[in-house]
């Protein structure tokens, strides 16, 4: 290998990359507004839930009950309902995503020991969405049966009765359970995927669009000089954006970073040098800029965003899609990044990921220069 023509061709890519605005804004702009937009916009934290009330019971029993619901972090009351119809129309026009029913004998069965029925419509269009809100109904209903409990044992006996369980809760690595501590970190990995792959994909087709591919293949330049040559540049972009996504991530969504930086950056030049081999390979094989581009999203950005673990829980999928996630880079690299950020693990914990992103980057750098050998043989 000779590093002359090895930087020839890195200079070459590289003075290409500066002179092309489009090239620069994907580069180096994109990842930014998609780690933004992304951040801000998506998030898992059901809270302010609106609620409509129906207090048929009007008393000062239904009145706690209801005071209990609005107010909690989880609900917001959105006013008063008389009728079914009503709570209808409020949960058809979305602004209604739980009803609240207390029925007219409400108070009177409470204040006779009795069990009381109280109705919770829920809009089930959003499964996941639904099953939290009616747990956060169940948890507040829980807390107020467990009042009227004690309150019934202090007239009853005089004294309080002791709880049987008195659960105490510490919730480790994301204290405040914010959702966006646990998607920024797997954000950023889908999205250098993504970049990386696609900004690559252009490289090679864009050779043989524009009728230089010929003039390379016959000059002296090997094919490992090649794709060095090709990769560098692009490598040191993405690692720019990398680097500003961790700041990103840090300081504007105050995602806590524990880890050791040094096994950050190895881990991600390792998911990096497989990305973009990966889109130089399918640059090979395309030899057209649009349709490696169209390529390169659907198996890096599709894989990464839905077979990954970064959304859906891999547990909750079915069996063979569970063993199809084995095959995705972005797995393992968005469990190093998660370990890295919230738990603050080490070496001995995120080996066989980062291992497992080592076998891929050399898997794909040995099929890129295989391609590349073959043209210019």
């Amino acid at each position: 290998m000779s590093w002359r023509r090895y930087l020839a061709v890195a200079r070459k890519e590289l003075t290409h990359v500066l002179r092309d605005p489009r090239a620069l804004g994907i580069s180096i702009g994109l990842p930014m507004l998609l780690l933004l937009l992304f951040g801000v916009a998506l998030t898992l934290d059901v809270d302010q839930v609106p609620m409509v009330v129906w207090d048929q019971s009007q008393t000062p029993a239904s009145r706690a009950l209801i005071a209990d619901f609005s107010g909690s972090p989880y609900f917001s009351d959105m006013g008063a309902a008389s009728s079914y119809r009503q709570i209808e129309r409020q949960i058809d026009h979305n602004r209604a995503l739980i009803a609240l029913v207390v029925p007219v004998d409400f108070a009177r069965r409470v204040a006779s020991g009795r069990t009381a029925q109280v109705q919770a419509i829920v809009d089930g269009s959003d499964a996941n969405t639904a099953s939290i809100v009616v747990g956060y109904a169940d948890a507040i209903v829980a807390r107020y049966n467990q009042r009227l409990s004690l309150a019934l044992a202090q007239r009853t006996l005089g004294r309080n009765l002791p709880l049987p369980l008195d659960l105490r809760s510490r919730v480790w690595f994301n204290t405040e359970m914010e959702s966006k501590n646990f998607i920024v970190p797997g954000l950023i990995a889908v999205i250098m995927m993504l970049i990386a792959a696609l900004l690559t994909s252009l490289t090679i087709a864009r050779e043989w669009e524009t009728g230089t591919m010929e003039q390379l293949i016959s000059t002296p330049v090997k094919a490992t000089e090649l794709v060095l040559g090709k990769l560098t540049p692009y490598f040191v972009i993405g690692m720019i954006d990398m680097v500003v996504s961790v700041v990103l991530g840090r300081f504007l969504f105050h995602v806590p970073l524990r880890g050791d930086l040094g096994l950050l950056l190895l881990a991600s030049t390792i998911f990096l040098v497989g990305s973009l081999a990966m889109g130089l390979e399918i640059s090979v094989m395309t030899k057209n800029q649009l349709l490696a581009s169209q390529v390169a999203l659907m198996a890096t950005f599709l894989p990464a965003f839905l077979l990954s673990g970064f959304m859906f829980p891999i547990e909750n999928m079915p069996r063979v899609l569970q063993l199809v996630t084995y095959l995705v880079p972005a797995r393992y690299f968005i469990t190093v990044l998660r370990d890295l950020f919230l738990k603050g693990v080490g070496w001995s914990v995120v080996w066989g990921d980062i291992v497992f992103l080592a076998a891929f980057a050399a898997l794909m750098l040995g099929i890129a220069l295989k391609k590349f050998h073959k043209r210019l043989d």
